[in-house]
């Protein structure tokens, strides 16, 4: 049987939000060094996606900042609102969109979202409100896709964001190239979002919010000039393609007429497939990915079992 290696565990996180961690604490005893710990908060800080990382022996304090790459002697904690601070002027997050941001998640389904679903979702909100229009997500099989797609989406939703400004929800669409990748996250992940829900097939309504349709469903074929066609090409403020590198980026794909075709929209793509030259097509459309989480890190973050070819 496959074994799960023992997971990695920080001392302390330094949260501004509950769902929104600012920095890393690694603590030792007394009688050591303030900085003896410095190496492993920032290792951990780089895992975890952090640009602060912090050493102390409960007197003296020693401060990594990942912007400067400096370390610096502190004589206490800098406050929850002087980092975040520091990490808006940084990252360029504007006051118009920083409540979008810090927005929670849904904890209702009891799924807490892993550390590096947490990096994926924190990004990509925080790309597509200062107006990154393609992104792309890379993450290993297994790893929760259909979690972190979800968690986007009810950011984006529950903070009213949308393409135009306006006081309204977002009209977002969930495309896939398989029924099971459109139907389960549909009745199970994406349940909160209730009869905002609707799945495209056969005709294409227009008064909900979250939106799903496998390619094939919405395409042109032979008997059918496309029923995306039915929608305005702003329609949707979102459209977050699931394993994108199936052929939705190929240029010579009918599926690829789609996205160009709600080109005004927002486009998340998310692959389990790393750069390859058969996918390159796919990370020329979406750009570099946000994030990337391989299967090696999952593996040796206990996530992920390590798998066997027979």
């Amino acid at each position: 049987k496959p074994s799960r290696r023992p997971q990695k565990r920080a001392d302390y996180l330094l949260k501004y939000r509950r769902d929104f961690t600012l920095a890393v604490v690694e603590a030792k005893s007394v009688y050591k060094k303030p900085g003896d710990g410095l190496q492993q908060a920032k290792d951990y800080a780089q895992i975890l996606g952090l640009k602060f990382a912090y050493s102390t022996n409960g007197k003296g304090i020693v401060e990594h900042d990942f912007f400067t790459g400096k370390d610096n002697d502190l004589e206490t904690f800098p406050t929850p609102e002087e980092l975040w601070l520091r990490l808006q002027t940084a990252e360029n997050i504007t006051p118009e969109i920083s409540e979008r941001v810090l927005a929670p998640y849904n904890r209702l389904s009891g799924k807490i979202p892993r550390y590096y679903q947490e990096i994926s979702i924190n990004r990509a909100v925080q790309a597509i409100l200062q107006g990154k229009r393609r992104a792309l997500l890379t993450l290993a099989t297994g790893s929760g896709k259909t979690v972190i797609a979800f968690q986007i989406c009810w950011k984006l939703w529950n903070s009213r964001w949308n393409r135009e400004g306006k006081y309204r929800r977002p009209r977002i669409l969930f495309l896939a190239d398989r029924n099971v990748l459109v139907d389960d996250p549909k009745d199970k992940d994406f349940a909160p979002f209730g009869h905002a829900r609707w799945k495209i097939q056969g005709e294409a309504i227009k008064s909900r919010e979250m939106y799903f349709a496998t390619y094939q469903a919405i395409a042109k074929d032979e008997r059918r000039p496309g029923l995306y066609k039915e929608y305005d090409r702003d329609f949707f403020d979102l459209v977050i393609v699931d394993e994108c590198h199936r052929g939705s980026a190929r240029d010579e794909s009918n599926w690829r007429e789609i996205l160009e075709y709600f080109e005004p929209a927002f486009q998340l793509g998310m692959t389990a497939t790393p750069l390859r030259q058969d996918n390159r097509d796919t990370y020329l459309y979406f750009g570099n990915p946000l994030y990337t989480y391989s299967l090696r890190q999952g593996i040796d973050d206990g996530f992920l079992a390590p798998y066997k070819v027979h």
